[in-house]
């Protein structure tokens, strides 16, 4: 029996004509290796867990099947009831704003026969109510606002044939166990379910055993990592930012994202660059959806050429091409890193993860690399050299320093 999973072209994968020549227009030229193995089961209608990295192209593998279905099938709920056929759950704002684009452009000369509709919070629920009514085809939602939705009887989940959950480990590490349990009892049984994570910490893999009926395993990760180079600088203590200044002047990124640890950080070092003549702008929880959104879209568009942000961009932000990630503080979690990182070298696109750390992130940069599986060369910037006391604890696997009584700080609670 000829394996669909190896044919080059998405006609061969079982996509009809109608998608396919839609595909062109959007120059999807041949499919990604995500797509190559799960469009021909999902269209088969198996459960599937799904592992690849972020910019995979994981979104067309999910969606374009859920596509075919509706038009094949004929199953349209846009114009009856308050129903919904396909779910697709995600973690953030960023990420449903995002799945629900692509999902329109996949079905743009559809859209006559097919209706999405994005749910999240932040904004006001009477738009997204009003879009509801007469019901949908493919909803996208975080897990909170959908819950308000279902109480306010703007839609019901029981007729739900299709259920996503993108990002599963992101969902269960930002705490939506509750909400995510409360959804999983108003679906049907009788139901396809895929789940998509780029990591797969116990709580993920005691979820997909729950949830899914004989699933497809799909790990792809270390494959489509090849195409983003990885680095790190040792810079002394109190010089990152002249460092970071540096780097962006000295290179000239078209776009430069740069990872924080706390919603303040972002505006102090906005405030630090501005004074080196570098205009940055930022992006964390304390900034509203509308100018979250309006910062995104200067950013994808080149009229912000670096961004500050906290881990909320971490998932779910897609600029095309992104040449540079920094890691101006190292993320708390491994596959936080991981995440970070994978905004740039996305769709088999040359990208850079770049780490800045300095005496006191170094024990921490090792574990993030045993975790992760790799080890990377400890680079300096020329004219930013380590000094000679400090180079021992870049270049020499020795204990940290140890503090003085009394004089650790107590730790700071999560500021995003």
């Amino acid at each position: 029996m000829t394996d669909k999973t190896q044919q080059a072209t998405f006609a061969d994968l079982g996509l009809i004509p109608a998608l396919v020549e839609r595909l062109e227009v959007l120059e999807y030229s041949q499919p990604t290796p995500i797509q190559s193995h799960a469009i021909p089961h999902v269209l088969d209608g198996r459960d599937m867990v799904g592992g690849a990295n972020t910019g995979s192209g994981k979104t067309a593998a999910f969606s374009l099947p859920i596509l075919q279905k509706i038009l094949q099938q004929g199953e349209s709920n846009a114009r009856r009831g308050n129903f919904v056929s396909h779910l697709i759950l995600v973690p953030t704002r960023e990420l449903a704003s995002q799945v629900a684009y692509n999902v329109k452009s996949y079905s743009y000369h559809l859209r006559d026969k097919i209706k999405t509709v994005a749910v999240f919070g932040g904004v006001s629920v009477n738009p997204q109510m009003q879009a509801l009514r007469g019901g949908c085809d493919i909803i996208v939602a975080t897990p909170g606002r959908l819950l308000d939705l279902v109480s306010s009887n703007a839609i019901k989940l029981d007729q739900v044939k299709t259920l996503v959950l993108d990002e599963a480990d992101r969902m269960l590490s930002l705490g939506f166990t509750e909400e995510l349990n409360k959804i999983l009892a108003l679906l049907p049984e009788n139901k396809q379910t895929l789940l998509f994570s780029a990591t797969f910490p116990e709580k993920v893999t005691t979820l997909a055993q729950h949830l899914l009926n004989d699933p497809v395993e799909v790990q792809l990760q270390s494959a489509e990592a090849s195409t983003l180079v990885q680095r790190v600088f040792s810079v002394n203590k109190g010089e990152k930012t002249a460092v970071l200044a540096h780097l962006i002047k000295q290179h000239q990124w078209r776009q430069t994202l740069i990872f924080v640890n706390a919603k303040n950080a972002c505006n102090h070092l906005a405030q630090k660059l501005s004074k080196r003549g570098i205009t940055a702008e930022v992006f964390h929880g304390d900034k509203g959806q509308g100018a979250r959104t309006r910062v995104l879209e200067g950013f994808k568009s080149g009229e912000i050429q670096v961004l500050i942000a906290t881990d909320i961009a971490a998932r779910g932000l897609d600029i095309e091409k992104l040449p540079v990630v920094i890691n101006f503080d190292l993320p708390r979690s491994p596959a936080d890193y991981m995440h970070r990182i994978g905004r740039s070298g996305r769709a088999g696109e040359v990208g850079l993860g770049l780490s800045l750390i300095d005496y006191d992130d170094y024990h921490h940069f090792k574990v993030i690399e045993k975790k992760n599986k790799f080890q990377l060369e400890r680079e300096q910037v020329e004219g930013f050299e380590v000094e000679d006391d400090q180079s021992e604890a870049y270049f020499l696997p020795m204990k940290p320093r140890a503090k003085p009584a009394g004089t650790g700080k107590k730790k700071k609670k999560r500021n995003q």
